[in-house]
C-alpha cells in the first residue's frame, strides 16, 4: 500500500509538471495610446556634425537618434552598385514644444562629391501643432544618369530648420533604411509616370458590425485596416496610426471625419483642427489633407485621389505621385490639435475614419521576396482582424516562447518519468530479493525488472 500511496503521488507531481508546461503565456492588456512608440528593434545612433565621422545604417534596420535646434547631421550608407536605398526619419517633438508653419526637417541622400540624390522636407504646415511627420530620401540606380550611381560611400544629411521663435528642445528622430528588391528578369518596366488616373471617390463602405479599431501610436504601433467605415475616439493633442495593405494597381482613398461637441453652446472656430497624413511603405510622405477646422459641429476631411501603386510612379516629379512607386501597408495618421480641448475639453472625441481599396491586382515586378514592398496573405488577414504590426510580433514571440516552455516542460516530464520509473524498479528489485531470499542466491536483475503491479 505505501508503495501503491507512493507511486501515486509521484504520478501526481507528473501530472503538474505536464500542467505548468500546457499553461499559455500570459496576455498584454490593452491599453490606450500615448506617447510615441518607438519601435522596439531601434538601435541608438547619433548623427555627426562632420560626414567623415558619420556611423553608418545598415539595410533593413530602425534606429532612434536626436537632432537639435538648428542642427545638421550625417550619417553614412555603403551602397552597392545595384542598390536602390530608402531613408526615412521620423520627426517626434517633446509635447508642449512650440512648432511653426515652416518648421520641420529636410532629409536627402548626397554622394562623395556633395550632390543630392534626392530630398524631400517635411513640414508641420498650417497645423501648427506637434506631432510625428516624416519624410523620405531614396538613391535609385538610373542608367541614364550620370550622378549618383555606382557603388561606394553616400551620406545621409537631415537638417532641422525651425524658426527663431519656435521651441528650442531636441527632437527625437525614428531613422529606417530599406532596399527595395531587384527588378524580375526580362521585366520591363516602363520609364514615363501616368498623367491621368481616376479621380473619382468610390461609393462609401457600409459600416462592419464589429467596425471599431483604436488607432496606434505610432508606425510600429499603427492598426492594420481593410477598406470600410471604422470608429475610434481621438484625444485633443493625439496622434493616432493606422496601415492599410495596397497592392500593385491598386487606389487609397480616406476620409476622416470628427463628430459633434456634446459641450453646451459650445461653437468656437478652431482652425487646423485635424491633421490627415498618408506615407508609404517606406515611411516616404505621400500627401496630406488640408487641416480641417472645427467648430464644434461634425467635420471632416479627405485626402485627394492619388494614382494607382504602379513602378512608373517613381518617373513623375509630383512627390505624391512618385511615392506610390510600390506596393506595401500605406499609413494613415490622424492627429487631433491640443487647442480644440481650449474650447471643448480634454475628453475623447468621436472619430470616423473610411477607407476604399479601388483596383485590380496586379503582378509583383520584383524577384523573389518583395519583403515591406509586397502584400502578402499574412497582410491581408491582419487588414481584416485589425491586428498591429506590433501585435503580430508579439504573438509569433509568445507563440515560439509556449513551444519552447513546452519542450522544456515536455523534457522535464519525461526525466520525472523515467525517474519514477526507475525509483519504483528498484523498491520492486529489494522487496523481491527480501522475498526470494537465499533461494535464488539474491539474484538482481537490471533495473530491479518491471515495477511490481500496484
Amino acid at each position: 500500500m505505501r508503495q501503491r500511496s507512493r507511486g501515486r503521488a509521484i504520478l501526481a507531481a507528473v501530472a503538474a509538471m505536464c500542467a505548468v508546461a500546457a499553461l499559455p503565456a500570459q496576455a498584454y492588456g490593452a491599453g490606450a495610446a500615448a506617447a510615441y512608440a518607438f519601435d522596439p528593434q531601434a538601435k541608438t545612433v547619433s548623427g555627426t556634425e562632420v560626414n567623415t565621422d558619420a556611423n553608418e545604417l545598415t539595410a533593413g534596420s530602425v534606429y532612434r537618434s536626436s537632432i537639435k535646434f538648428g542642427q545638421k547631421l550625417y550619417y553614412r550608407l555603403n551602397l552597392k552598385a545595384t542598390t536602390n536605398a530608402y531613408v526615412s526619419a521620423v520627426v517626434v517633438p517633446k509635447d508642449g514644444g512650440k512648432v511653426a508653419y515652416g518648421d520641420g526637417i529636410s532629409i536627402s541622400i548626397r554622394d562623395k562629391s556633395d550632390l543630392a540624390c534626392s530630398t524631400e522636407s517635411a513640414r508641420f504646415g498650417s497645423a501648427e501643432y506637434p506631432r510625428p511627420i516624416a519624410a523620405y530620401a531614396y538613391r535609385n540606380v538610373d542608367k541614364d544618369s550620370s550622378s549618383c550611381q555606382g557603388a561606394g560611400v553616400y551620406n545621409v544629411l537631415i537638417e532641422r530648420e525651425s524658426e527663431d521663435t519656435s521651441g528650442r528642445g531636441e527632437w527625437e528622430l525614428e531613422i529606417r533604411y530599406a532596399s527595395e528588391p531587384g527588378l524580375a528578369k526580362g521585366r520591363a518596366t516602363g520609364t514615363e509616370a501616368p498623367e491621368d488616373w481616376p479621380s473619382a471617390s468610390p461609393e462609401p463602405p457600409e459600416a462592419a458590425k464589429d467596425n471599431r479599431r483604436h488607432g496606434g501610436s505610432s508606425y510600429y504601433e499603427a492598426t492594420s485596416l481593410q477598406a470600410g467605415e471604422w470608429k475610434d475616439e481621438a484625444k485633443p493633442g493625439q496622434t493616432l496610426f493606422y496601415r492599410v495593405p495596397v497592392d500593385w494597381g491598386q487606389q487609397i482613398f480616406a476620409t476622416a471625419a470628427l463628430g459633434n461637441s456634446t459641450v453646451p453652446d459650445a461653437d468656437e472656430y478652431v482652425s487646423g483642427a485635424l491633421a490627415l497624413s498618408l506615407d508609404n511603405p517606406a515611411h516616404g510622405h505621400v500627401d496630406n489633407a488640408s487641416p480641417m477646422a472645427y467648430s464644434g459641429k461634425p467635420a471632416s476631411v479627405s485626402l485627394d485621389p492619388v494614382p494607382p501603386v504602379a513602378y512608373e510612379n517613381r518617373y513623375a516629379s509630383d512627390t505624391s505621385v512618385s511615392a506610390m512607386r510600390f506596393a506595401g501597408w500605406y499609413y494613415l495618421s490622424v492627429t487631433l490639435s491640443p487647442e480644440v480641448a481650449k474650447a471643448y475639453g480634454s475628453e475623447p472625441f468621436p472619430l470616423t475614419l473610411t477607407v476604399e481599396v479601388e483596383g485590380k491586382t496586379g503582378d509583383t515586378p520584383y524577384q523573389g521576396d518583395a519583403g515591406i514592398f509586397g502584400v502578402s496573405q499574412g497582410d491581408k488577414d491582419m487588414a481584416r482582424s485589425g491586428q498591429s504590426g506590433a501585435q503580430a510580433a508579439e504573438s509569433k514571440s509568445g507563440n515560439m516562447k509556449l513551444l519552447g516552455a513546452a519542450g522544456i516542460g515536455a523534457g522535464a516530464v519525461l526525466v520525472l518519468g523515467l525517474g519514477a520509473w526507475m525509483l519504483l524498479a528498484r523498491r520492486g528489485q529489494t522487496a523481491a530479493a527480501a522475498q526470494a531470499g537465499p533461494a535464488d542466491g539474491g539474484q538482481q536483475h537490471p533495473y530491479g525488472g518491471p515495477p511490481q503491479a500496484w
